[in-house]
């Protein structure tokens, strides 16, 4: 049984779509272990080959196990067909590289992830692709940067790490206008808080390992789109560059959707919490989180965003000092460059995340010595906040 039903609330599409059963009527989904698939015949291997037989092939192509995590996935986010990869980054340069050739013009977001700034400033012109990097809040800037060769937007929103949050559906309509197409990270506002489809972006790209997995255990991607251009461009790509994600992962995935709404919405309720909490005090130069009204783009969260996140943007004073004093304080909040786990997790982007951007290009994202990414839990919010407190008595 193959269980798509697309009338379902997102709560029981996480624990029931795309659910498919053997013949043996397992509760828990199925672990496919397997590399390859067996065929009655020559004939029907050959038809298989040809795709005038449905079936698997081959698990770097497809398997029961990762079809079924694609499947939940695109009920949730509303897409027609999704690919998953062994990680967010295989995603991101899936998406982006499947979509571009030699002589084409990218258009990104300066606020990246470094590892996607490196593909779109270093990866991209090794092969003959021009890109140009803009101020992703200033609408002006994105059209400026149009040129006859322009056919890719990218854009994270909220950005990582200061939560910079992009207006997806002006973006889109210039994009449109040129024949272009939009490609969303939307790993910090989770499938749940934002819906870039809806907005108009045509690829929606995730890290699997953060909040859909959200303990910790595995990695893994995906991406998302409608089934003329993943047909068209990711297919033949995915197949023959192999970036698959595993069955196992692909499993651990499926458990962590089961419970991604409670989750999120715990998390994102304490971090609001956390946030206010913070503002104002006495060793805290700023904080920035998507839910507060203070925020710059507050205009856009309204319009596009359903919650606020479960990630907060601190600038400790003290500079660097200060801001590791901050974490090394720290009792319950562990400092890893992961986000969106069951445990809290702080970071310092400019030693760790972004430590490969000039001193001007951080600066120019507002990555300062003593900025400081915190992604909050599923701990009690009054000990998070006690152990903040704590911590930052110790700055001077």
């Amino acid at each position: 049984m193959d269980e798509t039903n697309r009338n379902w609330k997102p709560a029981t599409q996480l624990v029931h779509g795309g659910t498919r059963r053997s013949a043996f009527g397992e509760t828990s989904e199925a672990i496919y272990l397997t590399q390859g698939f067996v065929y009655e015949s020559g004939e029907a291997a050959e038809a298989r080959f040809k795709g005038e037989e449905p079936g698997f092939i081959y698990s770097r192509y497809a398997n029961p196990t990762v079809d079924m995590f694609e499947k939940r996935m695109c009920l949730l986010e509303g897409a027609e067909e999704a690919r998953a990869t062994s990680s967010g980054m295989a995603a991101v340069a899936a998406a982006l590289l499947c979509s571009i050739k030699a002589g084409d013009h990218v258009v990104a977001s300066r606020a990246l992830f470094g590892s996607c700034r490196w593909i779109i400033e270093t990866q991209m012109p090794r092969y003959g692709v021009e890109t140009t990097l803009v101020d992703g809040r200033d609408m002006a800037q994105w059209e400026a940067a149009v040129r006859p060769n322009t056919k890719l937007f990218f854009l994270e929103s909220p950005t990582n790490p200061t939560l910079e949050v992009v207006d997806i559906a002006a973006v889109a309509k210039i994009a449109n206008s040129i024949g272009a197409r939009v490609v969303v990270d939307n790993v910090f506002a989770t499938p749940l808080q934002q819906k870039p489809l809806e907005l108009g972006a045509h690829v929606v790209v995730y890290s699997a390992t953060k909040h859909i997995d959200g303990q910790g255990r595995c990695l893994g991607g995906i991406v998302l789109s409608d089934k003329k251009w993943i047909d068209e461009n990711l297919h033949d790509y995915f197949r023959h560059t192999g970036p698959s994600l595993s069955p196992f992962n692909a499993w651990t995935l499926l458990k962590g959707l089961e419970t991604l709404p409670l989750r999120v919405r715990h998390q994102t309720q304490a971090a609001a919490r956390i946030a206010d909490h913070l503002a104002g005090h006495a060793a805290v130069e700023r904080v920035i989180y998507p839910g507060r009204k203070d925020h710059p783009q507050a205009d856009v969260i309204a319009r596009q965003m359903t919650g606020g996140s479960t990630l907060i943007c601190l600038e400790v004073k003290g500079g660097k000092e200060g801001a590791f004093r901050f974490q090394n304080a720290l009792e319950i909040v562990l400092i890893s460059n992961n986000l969106g786990d069951a445990k809290s997790l702080i970071t310092h982007p400019a030693t760790t995340t972004h430590k490969n951007l000039t001193d001007a290009a951080r600066a120019e994202l507002g990555i300062n010595p003593g900025t400081v990414r915190l992604s909050v839990g599923l701990e009690d919010v009054d000990d998070l906040i006690e152990d903040l407190e704590r911590a930052l008595a110790t700055v001077k």
